[in-house]
């Protein structure tokens, strides 16, 4: 633990740090915090902190910038709780207030406005489609040979197919078929919907066969997708604009890592794995690429189910209260707008 004056100078120099990007003195802390002592102690009170690992004197300055102890310290004790502006707030909904049943659009929009309200690197890792649910199927009829096909799983991705339409069947005899699939299909995972699909034409729908066929068709494609979950970015740009990328060295070794989604798979994974706001502050994410990085993440889902994962990355020096806010609000209304997709 530390005593009150340690906390108060050890608050000041992340925070000016935080917003300047430049080492802190003591001259400057007591000029701008006033912590009612003199420079003399307050340099006394970080050659402390340093000993005792909160801070870092870094090359031959005579300020200091936190540690990844120091800011640890930081944001699990003395971080202010941010409530985030109207302004903000109403931007991140009406971003996902999308009129779109789509999962793959709903996360294109959360990651966009994730990136847009931090100002870093957004990280969204969608829902496993091998893991998804069948909710329903229905037929949209094009013209008299033709329908457009949609499959729609219980966390909203939407698949769909082009099928023939026998001349003899009539719109309704089209939708009816749909529904009563649906209702027998309904909550089974899409491997077993094929099976069962087949099982429930050869017993009771065999005079439908060539559309049955094709929408039997269209399950075993969407189980023969890739397993893994997708991983959407945005605002890799605006990481390399921060003061501590401009090293050519450093931008090149997390641009190395940003571009290869299994990489990022395993480190979204390995970092975040609860719905609470999680926080992993450089050497702690266990990854040398981005040791100069935190990544602040948490899980989204649907009606309680987990349904996959988004995270913030930026530097160390990052605004954690405001990020974790964003961060904790995006969740928010994705996974409303996820429950209602899937409705």
């Amino acid at each position: 633990m530390l005593d009150d004056r340690k906390v108060r100078v050890l608050r000041a120099i992340v925070e000016d740090y935080v917003l300047t990007a430049e080492p802190v003195g003591s001259r400057t802390i007591a000029r701008k915090y006033n912590l009612g002592v003199s420079p003399a102690t307050i340099r006394n009170e970080m050659a402390d902190l340093e000993e005792m690992g909160y801070l870092e004197q870094p090359h031959t300055s005579a300020g200091r910038i936190p540690s990844d102890l120091g800011y640890r310290y930081y944001v699990d004790r003395l971080m202010p709780e941010q409530t985030l502006s109207a302004e903000v707030v109403e931007s991140i909904h009406q971003a996902l207030e999308q009129k779109t049943r789509e999962i793959q659009d709903l996360i294109q929009y959360a990651v966009r406005v994730l990136s847009d309200a931090t100002n870093y690197l957004a990280l969204v890792l969608g829902p496993q489609l091998s893991a998804a649910r069948f909710h329903r199927m229905s037929a949209l009829p094009l013209d008299a040979g033709s329908a457009l096909l949609i499959l729609v799983t219980d966390v909203g991705f939407v698949e769909t197919a082009l099928i023939n339409k026998p001349v003899d069947m009539t719109d309704d005899d089209l939708q009816g078929l749909f529904e009563y699939l649906s209702r027998r299909l309904r909550g089974l995972s899409l491997e077993t919907c094929a099976h069962e699909a087949t099982t429930i034409l050869n017993s009771e729908l065999s005079a439908y066969r060539s559309v049955m066929e094709e929408a039997l068709s269209l399950l075993r494609a969407t189980t023969e997708d890739e397993g893994e979950e997708r991983v959407y970015a945005s605002g890799t740009a605006r990481l390399f604009e921060q003061p501590e990328f401009r090293d050519v060295d450093k931008a090149k070794a997390i641009l190395g890592m940003v571009e290869h989604d299994q990489t990022l798979r395993d480190v979204i994974n390995s970092l975040v794995n609860e719905e609470t706001v999680l926080v992993s502050i450089g050497g702690e994410t266990g990854v040398r690429e981005i040791r100069d990085c935190s990544l602040v993440g948490t899980m989204f889902s649907i009606g309680g189910r987990a349904a996959g994962k988004l995270a913030v990355l930026g530097p160390k020096r990052m605004d954690y209260a405001k990020v974790t806010a964003v961060v904790r609000c995006v969740q928010s209304r994705l996974s409303s707008a996820l429950r209602k997709g899937a409705g």
